[in-house]
């Protein structure tokens, strides 16, 4: 069996898509243990994109480090890969994660979850409208209007009550900037591997971050083992899950794994509470009613038509 049909069976997409949203459903609570290890405060904005460099750019040479050992070849990129690069890592690391970082350190990891289980219904409006490789049906618009009412409902009475720009709207900004960046590694990795292409973006993305943060007064004063452990699983998260991710990109609709991501804020929200005893406001009914919202969204856009195997031949 190829590697392609391998990664298309439902049987191995499953654990391992959910695998990578287990993993990215504990950086929400773990970013923000990493601020208190760290001392970074919340309004502390360069510091923060100080720190996120640091971990992408580690994230980078982990995936490089274990991609090159499973292919027995150093994942170094040709000349025409670099453009790609560099245009991967402003969507998926630059944008994505500065916003993120600085979005979350004024919002909840709860409500922050939720509001990136967007970018599951803004990566597929992208890869049909803009990048023009899946077609937007009704079925798909309808959705994207449920599983976006959930969002709307989680963040106006949901956890907290209260709606800021620099907080959940530019989480939200963080999850438009992913949805660009799901189209782009999909069309990117017809020609390149997408664990190199995470690598390098990862390395690049992070190392700008990082001069960044550092050039305009951020600093980690406090390194203790907590904090460096905690750096340390962080970077081993994006490292792991976004390779994996965009493998199964490489091979699949971003419709098809992306629709996955519904299990982002479902984690998110387990493991805020676990970890950061993060509590709704409005209480667990409204909470679990708009996750089921976001849900039944994701069950929509998967529900099979007449057209599936037709649409799945032209993308």
């Amino acid at each position: 069996m190829s590697d392609k049909e391998m990664l298309t069976k439902k049987t191995v997409v499953l654990p391992l898509t959910l695998l990578c949203c287990l993993l990215w459903g504990s950086a929400f609570p773990c970013i923000k243990l990493g601020y208190r290890f760290s001392d970074i405060a919340a309004d502390n904005t360069f510091s923060q994109i100080l720190y996120a460099g640091m971990r992408f750019t580690l994230a980078g040479v982990l995936a490089l480090i274990i991609g090159s050992i499973v292919e027995k070849k150093p994942l170094l990129p040709r000349v025409e890969a670099f453009p790609k690069i560099a245009l991967l890592s402003l969507f998926q690391t630059i944008l994505q994660y500065t916003f993120f970082y600085i979005g979350l350190a004024r919002s909840t990891g709860m409500k922050s979850s939720v509001i990136t289980a967007s970018n599951v219904f803004l990566s597929i409006i992208v890869s049909a409208l803009v990048f023009r490789t899946e077609k937007l049906t009704l079925r798909k618009m309808l959705g994207c209007a449920v599983g976006f009412s959930g969002v709307i409902l989680i963040n106006i009475s949901g956890i907290g009550g209260s709606f800021n720009l620099t907080g959940e709207g530019f989480v939200f900004f963080s999850a438009l900037s992913y949805a660009f960046s799901a189209a782009l590694i999909k069309r990117f990795s017809r020609t390149e591997d997408p664990v190199l292409l995470s690598g390098w973006q990862f390395i690049f993305g992070g190392i700008f971050m990082m001069l960044l943060g550092f050039g305009a007064g951020g600093r980690v004063m406090k390194f203790n083992a907590s904090g460096s452990l905690m750096l340390v699983y962080l970077a081993v998260v994006s490292a792991a899950a976004f390779s994996i991710w965009g493998t199964l990109l490489k091979h699949n609709p971003v419709s098809i794994i992306s629709v996955f991501g519904f299990m982002n804020p479902v984690f998110g929200v387990i493991l805020s509470f676990l970890l950061l005893s993060e509590r709704s406001s409005a209480g667990p009914l409204r909470v679990a009613f708009a996750l089921v919202l976001v849900t039944a969204g994701i069950i929509i856009v998967n529900l099979p038509n007449q057209n599936r195997s037709a649409e799945k031949q032209r993308i």
